[in-house]
Formats: structure tokens, sequence, C-alpha cells
């Protein structure tokens, strides 16, 4: 049985989509700005920051590479135990974040920070491991 009652004004009779009698709803603007503020805040704080973390992970990654390089080649042990050692050194929590890699046609060991920094030391037998310059 069809009911005769009258359809309001705006009301959506007969549309194909089941869903459009639910209207979707959109995040209230004050969180859309909380969350661009705290995007904008953190874009600065890390443009404000960048040189010195920059520098702090350079010296991790010199530290890593000089040590790795001492570890590896001079007390002949592997790179894995050369990692764990430079993982409980200290520099303030950047050394937990450097990585070892090992060229062993070179003789060197590279230590990274990602996307921050990277620093080889070669080892000579004559003079030990030895950092290559830095790169600014």
């Amino acid at each position: 049985m069809a009911t005769g009652g009258k359809s309001a004004a705006g009301d959506k009779v007969g549309t194909a989509d089941p869903w459009a009698s639910h209207p979707i709803r959109q995040p209230s603007r004050w969180r859309r700005n909380l969350i661009l503020l705290v995007i904008l805040v953190l874009a600065g704080w890390l443009t404000w920051a960048w040189q010195g973390l920059r520098e702090e992970a350079l010296v991790g990654a010199a530290y890593g590479a000089r040590v790795g390089c001492v570890c590896r080649y001079v007390s002949k042990r592997p790179l894995a135990a050369c990692e764990g050692d430079l993982k409980v050194a200290g520099l303030g929590g950047i050394a937990r974040r450097v990585s070892l890699s090992e060229d062993a046609g070179k003789q060197a060991i590279t230590g990274s920070v990602p996307l921050l920094a990277s620093q080889s030391a070669d080892f000579h037998e004559t003079r030990g491991c030895q950092l290559e310059p830095w790169q600014d």
C-alpha cells in the first residue's frame, strides 16, 4: 500500500544511491586547524633544529666508523659484534641510530645515520684506522 504523504522541501525522493540519506560527516574546523597548527609547529622546529641534528649525526657516524674499523680490522671481530658494542655507547643516544657497513676490498667501515650523515674510516697497516676528511 502506497502512502500518499507529502514530501518536505529538500527531501531526496527516488534517488538511486542508498547512502544518499546518510550525509558524510566532515571533521570540524577546529580539529582541522589544530592538526594544521601542529604540523606547522613541527615543521618550524625541524627547520630550526636541522643543523644541530645533522652535526650530531655526523659526529655519531664518524664515531661509529672509527670504532667499527678498530673493532673489525684491529681486533679482528665480526661486524655484528662491533655494531653491538656501538649500540651501548654514549653520545646521547645517537650511537644507537648508527648503522655500520663494510667494504672488505678497501678495508673500510662506513657509519651512517639514515637521511642525515655518513662517514667512513679505512684501515692501513702502518697508520691503523683513519677517518676520511669530513664533507660539509
